[in-house]
């Protein structure tokens, strides 16, 4: 028998001894509201930290006899704050068994890890209990409503109630058998392929609630607002509570990420947590894809309305077709002489449709847009022209190779500000070459920000941010605005830079993105055969000890 299983093994009398000595349930107190925006604050906290006070620290390094905190020291102690969330080393029974003593540094960051993923499951639940019992249990609530209305509002509710229900009651489960976690990505992994699937009705449902809740009578709105003073609901709104679902499945993602970032290679912990964010990952991306097929046609069919063809009528509507940015922009008339430029504006307003597969190039007129010319994008080209002055500032060159009339055409362009210009630009243009790299190329020395605001996307070629979110930066501009590559899903877009605060650390930024890459590798397959051999080894023993070296 390998030496660590006889190690674990001698824990077995105090691990049983502490059986259902740890109520989850009840752990913690925060609504998952709350608890988002407290783990998140940390988060940042514990970069700031790291980036800042110990500029010379490397990323995941452990304690040393010179007393300087590492990185993982620093997160334990900013989360044992008075106001930070229940940590897995200050239970009672943890304490306790001495445990503490003997673990390896790197594995109590481990049963913190997989500790924060059952508690939080627990806030969530507790904020679902309030959205049920609260709201839609509410009889004066239901009586100003209709049977439909009421449908569409809380949707599926139910059911995501009951999934989250067994989930955490299997997790609950594991930790009452022992305080030493052993795993949570197995019970992840099975729910999400067995019972994750009414998070996707769910969340496509959003849009009908939305409407619904934005449409309710008066009687339904003063409700409302009475329902939303109680205690109970801590001065969060309703809508809050409907959100909660999209939310959850969404970050329980990202709390099976940072299981796999602390995971030991080739070990059954590896390959569960592989497992399960690669479900995770399924369900996360068909709710996305539910809820922007619904959106995009509906915008679609709205655009499609405004315009007016002179010549060859374009189709608009297609499942394969979405809009990527819209807007004014002037263009150049190009005065042929000074006379002409006193009698000629030196630029005409002119409206574009930007597509993920064409470009429409319109002119307003009133509510209507009419179609002047079209192209496909692949067949666009840009150039940015240096400002020459105020007339010529924010200016640019568009290349239209091949236009609906089989003719190469060129548009001078003047967009209202610096980062209008490079916005179109980028759009335009997409395979143009930004001012930084992009993660895929593994540049480990690429400037990275991290959100310190949530920022709502205004804007199709925008990203919506959450606090805490980690980005590769693409392009910045002098006049506020940044665009960027989340590293945890890889996902582009604009947001102004007023939201987020550039990563100084060199250290920090080189393992963001070797985290990045392990979960990008994972998601590919590319550790497949890694976590079979993970599943094998793991049936027999943890890879290597995780308790420490006496």
């Amino acid at each position: 028998m390998a030496k660590n299983s006889k190690e674990l093994r001698q824990w077995e009398p105090v691990l049983n001894k502490n059986r259902v000595l740890i109520p989850i349930s009840i752990l913690n107190s925060f609504l998952y509201q709350e608890y988002r925006d407290t783990s998140k604050q940390q988060e940042i906290e514990q970069r700031r930290q790291r980036d800042n006070l110990f500029p010379g620290v490397k990323a995941g390094t452990v304690g040393t006899d010179s007393g300087v905190m590492s990185p993982p020291v620093l997160q334990l102690q900013l989360r044992n704050s008075a106001q930070s969330l229940t940590l897995w080393q200050n239970l009672e029974a943890v304490q306790a068994s001495g445990l503490l003593t003997q673990l390896l540094h790197k594995e109590i960051i481990m049963q913190e890890a997989m500790f924060e993923l059952v508690t939080s499951e627990a806030s969530y639940y507790k904020s679902l209990e309030i959205l049920e019992t609260h709201f839609l249990r509410n009889p004066v609530l239901v009586n100003t409503l209709s049977q439909s209305d009421m449908h569409f509002l809380f949707s599926n509710i139910e059911e995501v109630m009951k999934a989250s229900e067994r989930f955490l009651m299997d997790l609950e489960h594991r930790i009452e058998k022992s305080i030493l976690i052993p795993d949570v990505c197995d019970i992840v992994y099975y729910h999400a392929a067995k019972h994750f699937n009414v998070f996707i009705t769910y969340v496509i449902n959003q849009a009908y609630q939305e409407k619904n809740y934005r449409h309710g009578n008066q009687q339904f709105r003063d409700t409302m607002a009475t329902l939303e003073n109680y205690p109970c609901v801590k001065g969060l709104s309703f809508t809050s509570f409907l959100i909660l679902p999209f939310q959850r499945i969404t970050r329980l993602k990202l709390l099976v990420q940072n299981i796999l970032k602390k995971a030991e290679e080739n070990s059954e912990r590896e390959a569960n947590a592989i497992k399960a964010h690669h479900e995770l990952e399924k369900i996360v991306k068909e709710c996305n894809e539910g809820v922007r097929k619904m959106s995009r046609t509906e915008e679609l069919i709205s655009i499609e309305k405004t315009l007016e063809f002179k010549s060859k009528s374009v189709p608009i509507i297609s499942h394969s077709r979405w809009l990527l940015k819209k807007g004014d922009v002037q263009q150049m008339g190009g005065p042929k002489s000074t006379r002409t430029m006193r009698s000629r504006k030196l630029y005409q307003p002119v409206y574009l449709f930007l597509f993920n597969n064409l470009l429409l190039v319109t002119k307003r007129s009133g509510d209507k847009f009419q179609v002047i010319d079209s192209c496909t994008r692949a067949m666009l080209r840009t150039e940015d022209l240096e400002d020459q002055g105020q007339q010529l500032a924010n200016v640019f060159n568009l290349k239209l190779l091949e236009n609906q009339d089989e003719r190469e055409v060129n548009y001078m362009l003047k967009t209202s500000s610096m980062s209008d210009k490079l916005r179109w630009i980028c759009a335009l243009t997409p395979n143009r070459r930004t001012r930084f790299m992009s993660t895929s190329a593994h540049q480990p020395d690429s400037p990275q920000v991290q959100c310190i605001q949530s920022y709502s996307a205004q804007e199709p070629d925008e990203l919506s941010t959450e606090m805490a979110d980690v980005l590769n930066l693409l392009e910045r501009t002098d006049d506020g605005w940044m665009m960027g590559e989340r590293l945890h899903d890889g996902e582009r877009g604009w947001f102004p830079s007023r939201v987020a605060e550039e990563i100084q650390n060199k250290e920090v930024r080189a393992q963001n993105l070797r985290e990045a890459i392990r979960i990008q590798q994972a998601h590919e397959g590319g550790l497949h055969a890694g976590a079979k051999s993970g599943v094998r080894a793991g049936r027999h023993a943890l890879k290597g000890s995780i308790f420490s070296k006496s």
